[in-house]
């Protein structure tokens, strides 16, 4: 770990009510005396006044607290000046700390990589964090609150439990075990198994990727079948060009929404026909590209010409023109210029995307750490299915080490720069 002591602004940006300006490090106590005084005592508040330390000049009167390591967030001393949020006043006590000698602005989730660094956090509550931090509808929120807050970690502690304990049991028997070996053998690939189950489980779970990226519904159909015009209807807001001219909507056009709490990319596409302008052209294959990747396909056209796909909503559009009044069986009828159908439609988009997303009071994985959970799980399938003592003992080797990357302990230098740059300069 790096023994700098590092400052940043650690609230939003100037201006504000209040700003916490935090400093972390070996020389923090030191640096907050420089400026505020004598400091108040661990884990405690106390009002003082801020000054330059090279001039006395007061900068601000602020609430200081003290934290002692290893009983911080990042595990180091840290100091935090809760001052006023003016911009002059902010950057007047940055500008004092850059006075005080070891000490350099903070680096992008550096003060989260040193809590990392320090076993105060493991790589998945990191990750948690930084979930929390862009989390822009309720269930994202609640989704990295739970990771955040160590939900897998505790999780992945019982696994690495188990494992630890039939490792051990694997080493005994390759050193004492005798003519009893077989039934070892046999006990061992049972309790290995056993978990090897447990993991698969947890590997069909929904991922957390659709809940931070959003559920992609994708409009689609012929031209002229009234998808712009639903888009701006949901949307409440006229986002893409209506017009009676076939081929207007050349390329797509994605709608964030949140949805019950639940996010939603409503995504407008190029009406699908056959054409030879070279730009509807490109339009169309997009289209056609976007529909193969949907989560959820809301079809505007003939039911019998559905584009095929495992979760369609067939919808009846433009339902209050004369001679539309009546849906066919199985399709929504929704008319954009009076509104109707258009609650029915979402109902039915939610009812969908909630099939795809983890349940609000349930941990699920991300790639990377779906990707060390299924080295586990292969791990321990490959003991289940050995009748070799030393085998097995090695498979669960590999599954510790599984468990020691999906967590942070070991191999996973290349994904660190990645996650803590997802931070901003004050985490």
């Amino acid at each position: 770990m790096s023994r700098d002591t590092i400052f940043a602004l650690s609230s939003g940006r100037p201006p504000a009510a209040i700003s916490v300006i935090r400093i972390s490090g070996p020389r923090a106590h030191a640096a907050g005396e420089a400026i505020a005084g004598e400091l108040p005592g661990a884990r405690q508040a106390g009002v003082r006044e801020l000054r330059h330390p090279a001039n006395g000049e007061l900068l601000d009167e602020a609430l200081v607290l003290r934290f002692d390591a290893p009983a911080s967030s990042t595990g180091e001393d840290i100091v935090e000046f809760q001052c006023h949020g003016g911009r002059a006043v902010v950057d007047a006590v940055l500008s004092a700390l850059t006075a005080v000698e070891g000490l350099r602005f903070a680096q992008p989730g550096e003060f989260t990589r040193r809590a990392f660094e320090s076993g105060r956090i493991d790589l998945t509550e990191a990750e948690g964090l930084a979930d929390l931090i862009e989390a822009e509808t309720e269930s994202q929120r609640k989704a990295a609150l739970a990771l955040a807050e160590g939900g897998l970690r505790r999780q992945i502690e019982i696994w690495q439990g188990q494992v630890l304990v039939l490792s051990a049991r694997a080493e005994q028997a390759i050193d004492y075990v005798g003519e009893g070996e077989a039934e070892e053998v046999g006990v061992l690939s049972r309790d290995c198994a056993a978990l090897a189950t447990e993991l698969r489980e947890w590997l069909e779970r929904p991922r957390a990727e659709p809940l931070k990226d959003g559920i992609r519904a994708v409009v689609a159909g012929p031209p002229n079948a009234g998808k712009s015009s639903l888009i701006n209807a949901i949307a409440g807001t006229d986002r893409a060009i209506v017009t009676d001219i076939p081929g207007t909507t050349r390329d797509h056009i994605d709608v964030p929404l949140a949805l019950s709490g639940l996010p939603l990319l409503l995504t407008d596409t190029a009406g699908l026909r056959d054409t030879d302008d070279r730009v509807e052209l490109m339009g169309v294959q997009r289209a056609q590209a976007l529909v193969e990747r949907a989560d959820i396909l809301v079809w505007l056209g003939d039911p019998e010409k559905v584009v095929e796909h495992g979760r369609t909503i067939l919808v009846h559009a433009k339902a209050d023109l004369p001679g539309r009044d009546e849906a066919p069986a199985g399709s929504i009828a929704v008319s954009s210029v009076t509104g109707g159908g258009i609650d029915q439609l979402l109902r039915r988009i939610e009812a969908m995307a909630k099939s795809i997303l983890p349940a609000e009071d349930a941990l699920s994985l991300n790639r990377r750490q779906a990707g060390h959970v299924e080295e586990a799980e292969a791990a321990l399938s490959d003991a289940a299915g050995s009748a070799d003592l030393i085998l097995i003992a090695e498979s669960l080797r590999a599954a510790r080490q599984a468990f020691d990357r999906l967590t942070g302990r070991a191999g996973i230098e290349d994904v660190l720069d990645a996650l803590f740059g997802r931070f901003c300069l004050g985490k």
